[in-house]
């Protein structure tokens, strides 16, 4: 029990991370675009997909691991509704991020080609709905049980 703080520190961590990286990587996309520089674009899309990406992805896989060693550590049954229904939202949450890298992978196909407008407004609805997923799990996660 002594490393709970340190671990509970580690858990939000992540968490905080995914909630900043995700805007500043669409905002970062959307300025790229409207630049009209393709070669920019390219090249911002390709760092987002080879670096960012699986980072974020690494970022929010670690959240259930550290936060089921938290529970554990806590001593709560993993049936709590709480963790369950955070839980399905979770895979809710690798789902549209899974379909924001398939976005993304077709939106760097077109090599160098002006992306369509709406592949910006696709990749916009997708990072909204990781933010609000993520907002939602944050208030499952506050509203367990003290």
């Amino acid at each position: 029990m002594e490393h709970y703080p340190l671990l509970k520190m580690l858990h939000m961590l992540p968490g905080i991370l995914l909630l900043i990286g995700v805007p500043v990587h669409l905002f970062m996309l959307w300025k790229a675009q409207r630049s009209g520089d393709a070669a920019v674009l390219q090249r911002k899309l390709k760092r987002t997909r080879l670096i960012s990406l699986p980072v974020l992805g690494l970022l929010a896989l670690s959240l259930p691991v550290t936060g089921m060693v938290l529970v554990d550590m806590v001593g709560w049954p993993l049936s709590q509704t709480w963790l369950l229904a955070s839980s399905l939202l979770f895979v809710v949450l690798m789902l549209v991020g899974l379909l924001l890298a398939g976005r993304l992978g077709a939106w760097q196909a077109l090599n160098g080609a002006p992306a369509p407008k709406r592949l910006l407004g696709f990749c916009a609805v997708y990072a909204g709905l990781i933010l609000l997923l993520l907002l939602v799990i944050m208030g499952l996660m506050g509203a367990k049980p003290a």
